[in-house]
């Protein structure tokens, strides 16, 4: 059988007998239906109910009765372009996902085409939780239950040689990449501008330009310290259960570059300026506590503090590239998450002093 499918139709009950077993469960499959689920801008998600037979798994508990799928969509142009992020995720559950200590769902299976435009995964459902809204914002328990968990998987590979080794796959930016970065940042920006200027603030305009001036020369202050970060570590890619447990999804931006882009991208998008303002410096705490737990030595709150800081040019850059290029349809519900996001993280740039200390 094909390890990977196109299409939730294709999947039969023998097919996901299969890639279960070959995962670990002892079960076969008699029946099952599917859902779609999720709104994603660069994939499929469907959430598949399973009839087992009682003499192969029937009675135990660890046997899952649904699982979700997700695989590739769209047609073979948005396919190309996106094929590095499919490469990234199906790596990343391949071979980091068991070595971080990091809450992520079980995955059952990660298989992919050669030419990487057409994949598969088999996850966990981590029904009931739901996943966080962007422009909802979260409370503080669940932000402080993100940045622990987020801590686990930068701690987990700190400076580790892995991330130099067996991943050809696995983006990781030098100076030139940053430039190119930095270009194409201008020209996002450039676009976002215009498209949002009658909502876009005078200040916000300002530190958007000077943000995307500023990504070029970024590296010089983001080499020293390197770990895997998951690169669009927001509320849209966290899945909350009870008492704010938290699963992190959505592995196609993953790069082996500085831990506090994830930090200061997750506290300055999830949380508007007023609630962030007063609770950062405890947040960021939190985290630094998680990593210290995990073994992180010779990495002081303080150095920890203004990382963060300069970890903030995360913000705009993922939210103007990630707005410009994005696949799906414009509508008004992303019109608000994105002019949210831009509002927040360059209200956080300017609090915090990050242009100037890159400056320095």
């Amino acid at each position: 059988m094909t390890a990977f499918v196109d299409d939730p139709a294709e999947v039969t009950p023998a097919w996901l007998t299969e890639v279960l077993r070959a995962g670990g469960a002892d079960v076969e499959v008699a029946r099952l239906r599917f859902e779609p689920i999720g709104t994603g801008q660069t994939g499929a998600s469907y959430r598949f109910h399973l009839d087992v037979r009682p003499e192969r798994g029937g009675a135990d508990a660890r046997v899952p009765r649904t699982v979700v799928l997700k695989m590739a969509a769209g047609p073979e142009k948005v396919r190309k372009r996106l094929a590095p992020g499919y490469r990234s995720e199906v790596g990343f559950y391949r071979t980091f996902a068991s070595s971080a200590a990091i809450r992520v769902p079980r995955c059952w299976s990660a298989e992919m085409s050669p030419d990487a435009r057409s994949f598969t995964l088999v996850l966990e459902d981590a029904h009931p939780a739901l996943p966080g809204r962007q422009t909802e914002g979260c409370t503080l328990a669940q932000a402080t239950a993100a940045v622990r968990n987020l801590a686990g998987l930068h701690a987990s590979f700190w400076n580790d040689e892995r991330l130099d080794h067996g991943s050809s796959w696995l983006r990781s930016l030098d100076a030139s990449g940053m430039a190119i970065m930095a270009k194409m940042l201008a020209k996002a920006t450039a676009a976002f501008v215009d498209r949002y200027r009658a909502e876009l603030s005078p200040e916000d305009v300002d530190t958007l330009h000077r943000t995307a001036g500023a990504v070029a020369d970024w590296g010089r202050h983001t080499f020293t310290r390197r770990t895997l970060i998951h690169g669009d570590y927001r509320l849209d890619n966290l899945m909350f259960g009870p008492e704010d447990d938290v699963l992190a999804v959505d592995w196609q931006t993953l790069e082996a570059g500085f831990p506090a882009r994830d930090l200061a991208y997750f506290l300055s998008t999830a949380l508007p300026p007023e609630i962030r303002r007063p609770h950062e410096e405890v947040l960021v705490g939190a985290y630094h506590e998680r990593l210290v737990h995990h073994g992180v030595a010779d990495y002081p709150a303080e150095l920890c503090f203004d990382d963060y800081r300069r970890g903030m040019l995360q913000g705009p850059l993922i939210t103007v590239i990630g707005c410009i290029s994005a696949s799906g349809p414009r509508t008004a519900d992303s019109d608000r998450m994105f002019l949210s996001m831009a509002a927040h993280t360059c209200a956080a740039i300017r609090e915090l002093g990050t242009l100037d200390l890159l400056s320095a």
